[in-house]
């Protein structure tokens, strides 16, 4: 049923991209790749289409029966915990005339039913009713006609991830050296993660490159951009101490940057009270995961193409509450060109007093959630360059300056003895990591099919 076809690209826009991979060496891009509607598109094909897309976490679909709506580029998907108690991502189109079977973003069923003919499918995707099946569709083999499965589906730590390549590469092997620091964050507690509420959704009118870069490494706005949150006392890191850190290229376009104290004599582990630290299972790390964890004080990571987590303590209330650590991860589909829809999903360690995740959750909301201080801030030059990236003038002489960092520009250094997986530099005044994200999006884009 199914049928291989190529993606083709005219040579305009291969041009641009071409024109960007010769450019990217000098430090330098293309501000036109960031609105373009047949690059969009042969993104969706090459990118999304190819690579590990998160799509729920087991927490969200706990019992046989759950299930939640999520997206892989334009394409809807119901991820379901069917009666046999497994995970399935299906897509969310009926096999008949292409209508949706899912009536809500989230739920609980035995089955999917289609709203056209009623055609009825059990929350595994096998077709199980067709009305007047004995005068409309007698013979018919019901098991060809059920709904479409991801070609992929891994749980890793919980966190559910598709792929709609069958030749993809396992998920830990494209997470290449990503893989140790998400184990080390998510094996801290031997119960894992949990989601706190409902995932946050809204739509921010940016390419989705621009907030795949900022998470990759980007921490130099923050002197600037996000200036009040620290003048107020929301972080407790003073901004130009929080550039003491270091950049990291993880490999297959991922990239991450942590804020260290390795030379504090007291354990930090971003900030958790020691109530909860006691709670962590220290002995899941190796020692070297446990000597990163020790003095980290903020993580921030992207996990190509458009996962991206932060690890890091902050104050709702600074006059009145104190800073606490939270973990929030999104994901950035992309709608259009220049428009994403939001995914933000915030979790805690599962094995914690319910009060420390009401803080936890309470601390997200204010800054990272809808109208947090840093998301708000984010989305107003996020969204300034993806318009200016539409002017017709401005895409055919604006270019953008990825240098930071480059040729001994500015303080940082890579370094040598790195003992942690990927290539680092210190101190975090350096855009590498955008340039390794956008590197490896250049090869995928330009790859024959």
């Amino acid at each position: 049923m199914s049928q291989a076809f190529k993606i083709t690209m005219s040579q305009r826009a291969k041009a641009i991209l071409e024109e960007f991979q010769q450019n990217l060496e000098g430090g330098i891009s293309s501000i036109g790749l960031l609105n373009d509607e047949e690059i969009h598109q042969v993104e969706l094909e090459k990118i999304f289409g190819k690579r590990w897309n998160y799509m729920a976490h087991e927490s969200e679909i706990p019992d046989s029966g759950d299930y939640v709506l999520r997206y892989i580029g334009n394409d809807a998907f119901a991820v379901t915990r069917g009666d046999d108690g497994k995970v399935h991502v299906l897509l969310d189109v009926c096999p008949h005339r292409g209508a949706s079977v899912c009536r809500a973003e989230k739920g609980k069923s035995s089955h999917l039913r289609c709203p056209y003919h009623g055609w009825t499918f059990k929350n595994n995707g096998d077709l199980v009713g067709t009305p007047s099946y004995m005068d409309a569709y007698k013979g018919l083999d019901r098991k060809q006609w059920g709904l479409t499965h991801a070609p992929r589906v891994e749980n890793y730590h919980g966190f559910i991830f598709a792929s709609l390549d069958e030749n993809a590469p396992s998920l830990r092997e494209s997470l290449d050296g990503m893989a140790w620091y998400l184990d080390m964050i998510f094996s801290l507690q031997n119960e894992g993660m949990e989601v706190l509420g409902e995932p946050q959704r809204f739509v921010i009118k940016s390419n989705w490159k621009i907030a795949a870069e900022n998470f990759s490494g980007d921490d130099y706005h923050l002197m600037y951009l996000h200036k009040s949150t620290y003048d107020i006392g929301v972080m407790p890191v003073p901004l130009k101490e929080n550039m003491k850190g270091y950049h990291i290229k993880a490999g297959n376009g991922h990239a991450l940057s942590f804020s260290i104290d390795m030379e504090s004599n007291d354990p930090i582990f971003f900030f958790f009270p020691e109530e909860i630290v006691n709670t962590f299972n220290l002995e899941n790390l190796s020692d070297k995961q446990l000597e990163l964890a020790r003095g980290s004080r903020v993580c921030v990571g992207n996990i190509f193409p458009n996962i991206s987590f932060l690890m890091l303590p902050l104050s709702p209330d600074p006059k009145n509450i104190p800073p606490t650590p939270f973990f929030t991860w999104r994901v950035w589909r992309p709608i259009n060109k220049d428009e994403i829809e939001v995914f933000n999903w915030f979790f805690m360690y599962k094995n914690t007093p319910k009060e420390f995740k009401e803080a936890a959750y309470r601390a997200a909301i204010a800054t990272f959630g809808i109208a947090g201080v840093f998301e708000m801030d984010d989305a107003i030059p996020w969204e300034a360059a993806t318009k200016n990236a539409k002017g017709t003038f401005a895409r055919k002489v604006m270019k953008l300056n990825l240098q930071m960092g480059m040729d001994g520009m500015s303080s940082s250094k890579q370094v040598m003895d790195w003992p942690f997986p990927g290539i680092a530099y210190y101190p975090r005044f350096e855009e590498g990591n955008q340039r390794h994200m956008y590197s490896y999006y250049l090869k995928e884009m330009l790859k024959e099919d």
